[in-house]
């Protein structure tokens, strides 16, 4: 591996079978103060609605309890669903996390709702009107972020603040975009790698320099189910398993707790689409772990990876994040 990239943390604030969300953001600002420790680069919460295992829904209000909680580490959202948003409140939220936690704070920006389309509805309310105005949002929010001397409307906190951009996107869609704004670009590759590669030879060959960013820079979500063993490593990624197939087959729910032999159990339609979405993943001991990313990292040329680990039992998720970045000071 090239000098071994930063590693970050993708975190949904998963909300446990028997558990509750305050236990779920307890355990959230808890993992972002070892990871702080751990040498991790920047902390990022998810923006997901009507989930009911996932608890960072109200995103800036989580960003806001994680930063105040650690004192150097970057945290910011992974991502703010832009359509969920006008983008006046997005930058007067942003600009007072920056003016409370300066230099620290970063903004990511999805195009999906991060919901169903009922609950899309309740959140903005005028999914019928023009098409898909998500560049156009993007760029509205920019110029209130900026300090343009003829900016009629003013964002207070938020003009002038120099919190970072990024793009996020699953598809092409997203690439081309933080290509043509010169933002960098963060790709959903933990659960939608199927055009990741496609994505990022689009983004490369067609950015363009901005007053952000003067050459591409792509960080790439990354699973890592991490413990002392490969088969106990295995039967820790079970619950995030059994979370995607219960929300691919509508069934939304809780993190369940793991199962021992929970693929071999899977019908094989639902073990292909499990291979297929979970295919950039690591899991493993320690020496499984480090040869998984490091070739991950060989295929695609990624900047940054953002690791995601959904691990039912909250010790057991922190001692997964801990065998990550020692693998990752190793690998360094």
């Amino acid at each position: 591996m090239r000098t071994m990239i930063p590693l970050s943390i993708l975190d949904l604030s998963p909300i446990a079978e028997g558990s509750n969300a305050s236990a779920s953001l307890r355990n959230t600002l808890d993992l972002a103060q070892h990871a702080e420790r751990w040498g991790y680069r920047r902390y990022w919460l998810a923006e997901h609605h009507g989930m009911p295992g996932i608890a960072s829904a109200a995103t800036a209000v989580v960003i806001a309890h994680v930063a105040g909680g650690t004192s150097t580490i970057r945290v910011g959202a992974g991502g703010i669903m832009l359509p969920n948003h006008s983008p006046l409140v997005v930058a007067e939220q942003f600009g007072t996390l920056e003016a409370l936690f300066p230099g620290r704070i970063d903004l990511g920006l999805g195009r999906a709702p991060g919901s169903d389309q009922l609950t899309a509805r309740a959140l903005r309310r005028n999914l019928d009107s023009e098409a898909d105005a998500f560049p156009q949002d993007v760029q509205e929010l920019q110029d209130y972020l900026s300090d343009h001397p003829r900016q009629r409307v003013l964002a207070v906190p938020g003009r002038g603040a120099k919190v970072p951009l990024w793009i996020l996107g699953s598809s092409t869609f997203g690439a081309q975009l933080a290509a043509h704004l010169g933002l960098p670009f963060a790709f959903a590759s933990h659960f939608a790698p199927q055009m990741m590669m496609q994505a990022l030879e689009l983004y490369r060959n067609n950015f363009q320099p901005s007053a952000q960013l003067d050459k591409p820079y792509v960080m790439l979500g990354f699973n890592v189910f991490a413990a002392d063993s490969d088969a106990d490593a295995h039967f820790r990624a079970s619950s995030m398993q059994q979370a995607f197939v219960n929300l691919r087959s509508g069934r939304p729910g809780q993190l369940p707790p793991p199962r021992a032999g929970y693929l071999e159990q899977l019908p094989p339609p639902e073990r292909a689409m499990l291979d297929a979405v979970l295919s950039c993943s690591a899991i493993g001991a320690p020496a499984t772990v480090a040869g998984q990313l490091q070739a991950f990292v060989a295929r695609t040329g990624a900047d940054e990876l953002m690791i995601t680990s959904q691990i039912f039992d909250h010790a057991q998720r922190l001692r997964s994040y801990e065998i990550t970045a020692d693998v990752h000071k190793q690998l360094a």
